[in-house]
This record gives C-alpha cells, structure tokens and sequence, in this order.
C-alpha cells in the first residue's frame, strides 16, 4: 500500500499518466476477455468457423470499446489551466477563431449583397429600356392615328362654317376641333379622373364626330345627361 501512494499522488498532478494507466488496463481486461473467448470456444460442443469467430470476437470488442466510451462519458471535464495568462491566451485564440469565422460568414453575405445589387441594377435598366420602346411605340401609334384621322377625317371646309355665319349670326363661327383632339381629351379625362370619366360636349365638338363615335361603341353617352359622353374603357 505505501509502494502505490506516490501513483495515486501523480495521478491525481498528472492526467496523461492516469490515462495511460486507464488504458493499459483496459488492454489487461481485454487480453482476459480474449483468453476467456479462446477457453469458451474449446469447451463448446461445435466448433465455430472462422468466420463466425472473427465475427463473436469483433462484437465483444464493440462492447468493451462501448464500455469504454461510457466511462469517459462520465467523467468530468478536466480545467486546463488555472493560469490567468494561459487563459487569456486561450480565450484570445477562441475569440480569433471566431472573428475569422465571422469575417468569412460577412465576405460571403457582402458577395451574395453585391450580386443581388447587380441583378437589380440590371433588372431596373431592363425595365427603363422598355419603358422607353414603349413609349417610343406610344407615340408613333399616336402619330399614324393622327394622321390616319387627319386623311380620313377632316374638318368641315370653312366654306360651309362661313356659310352658316352669314346665314344665322353675327358672331364669329367656334373653332371645331379634330377627331383626333376630341379623342385625346376623351383619354385623358378617362385616365386622371376615373371615378368621373364623362366631359359635357360643347359647341367646338362636331356633332358628326361625336355620332360617330357613339355608333361604334367608342364613346359612351351619360344615361342621365345626352350632353356628356366619356370614352368606353376597352382596359377593363
């Protein structure tokens, strides 16, 4: 007993010397284990094939290696140092792992960032690229329609205008407008104020244009008022 109290001494200063005593015993159990296997084997009835030997002798090693596994499970964790400059260093080192963790997980989400940045500054030059064509195709719609209404249908001559002046008043004829133009005003009324689309037509509009425009659907009249009209909403 006084021979093994210095190893119980140094097992309790050292731990490297505690596990490697760990370990050499658990080689001691298992070379027991091993004979007891090799006395099992001759003392049974039938012989076992090699196979079947190699595998009984790879499943006791599972369970002591099991075994083993367990012990160290329950053992508590061991401080390394009580030092406090030991642990400053350590907690430095820790502290660094984790800002370069950190530094890397910021590069990456800063790349994925910059790319999304990308793809909308790409996507919104896309957009105005075709806001322009279409506004571009706007106006030259525009343009063929004014020009289609100009060719095919014109003002009345200002013959038959002078005409009725000399005819009914002395007052100077009303500047009629074109197809085209009440068209436009038609439009725009539709799409500032929605929620009141109808205009009240007055003596600049030409009556024929405004027939014609009711015959086929383009314009509305207001079922309350005949001189209102708005545009029909071909949108909705």
């Amino acid at each position: 007993m006084a021979e093994k109290l210095p190893e119980i001494i140094n097992d309790s200063v050292c731990p490297v010397d505690a596990k490697e005593e760990l370990l050499d015993e658990c080689e001691s159990i298992w070379k027991q284990m091993e004979e007891c296997q090799s006395k099992l084997m001759l003392l049974g009835t039938e012989t076992l094939q090699k196979s079947d030997a190699k595998l009984s002798l790879l499943m006791m090693r599972v369970k002591a290696l099991t075994a083993e596994y367990n012990q160290w499970q329950k053992r508590s964790p061991e401080i390394i140092s009580t030092n406090p400059d030991v642990l400053v260093a350590l907690g430095k080192e820790e502290l660094q792992k984790v800002k370069n963790d950190l530094e890397m997980v910021l590069s990456t989400v800063q790349s994925k960032n910059k790319k999304i940045e990308e793809d909308l500054k790409r996507a919104f030059q896309e957009l105005e690229n075709k806001m322009l064509k279409l506004r571009a195709y706007k106006e030259e719609l525009l343009n063929a329609l004014g020009e289609f209404l100009e060719e095919h249908f014109p003002l009345p001559e200002k013959g038959g205008s002078a005409k009725k002046k000399k005819n009914s008043s002395e007052e100077p004829a009303v500047q009629l407008i074109t197809l085209h133009e009440i068209l436009e005003i038609l439009i725009n009324k539709l799409m500032s104020t929605p929620h009141e689309p109808y205009l009240t037509i007055n003596d600049s509009f030409w009556p024929p244009y405004i027939e014609l425009l009711l015959r086929y659907g383009i314009a509305l009249r207001h079922p309350e008022d005949p001189n209102r009209i708005r545009l029909e909403a071909f949108h909705q």
